[in-house]
């Protein structure tokens, strides 16, 4: 696939003068814009670059850190599979960034507290906090 980086840089034009103020939670879905990446970096899924993403920790009104989803099973000791509404995500728990909720389109779900805390078990875990 051939990465349109102009494309790109005219969406995050939009986004940062986006000054809506959304109230989000730790264990959020949401639908975000993410940024093209580089290589191995978890990308966009749509053609306005969104992919879903959990809220891991909220840290202002207008920060978290986040992890993104996938709906393609993976299997590994940095991926955690869940099924929510009959669809089955992986969180990318090696993708993990600090995001800005401008990025946020909409909201998808709520995680339960379960699978929640699983995830960030396994990442407390991996990175032997």
């Amino acid at each position: 696939m051939e990465k349109d980086f102009d494309k790109w840089n005219e969406r995050k034009k939009q986004i940062e003068s986006n000054f809506r103020k959304l109230l989000f939670k730790e264990w959020d879905i949401w639908r975000c814009s993410l940024w093209l990446n580089i290589k191995t970096e978890s990308c966009w899924k749509w053609d306005d670059f969104r992919r879903p993403i959990l809220v891991l920790k909220k840290l202002s009104s207008d920060s978290c850190i986040a992890i993104p989803l996938s709906t393609q099973r993976k299997i590994g000791s940095w991926f955690v599979s869940y099924t929510l509404h009959d669809i089955c995500y992986t969180a990318l728990l090696h993708q993990i960034k600090m995001i800005n909720s401008n990025r946020f389109q909409r909201k998808l779900w709520e995680l339960d507290n379960r699978d929640f805390l699983e995830i960030k078990k396994r990442l407390k875990s991996l990175l032997n906090l």
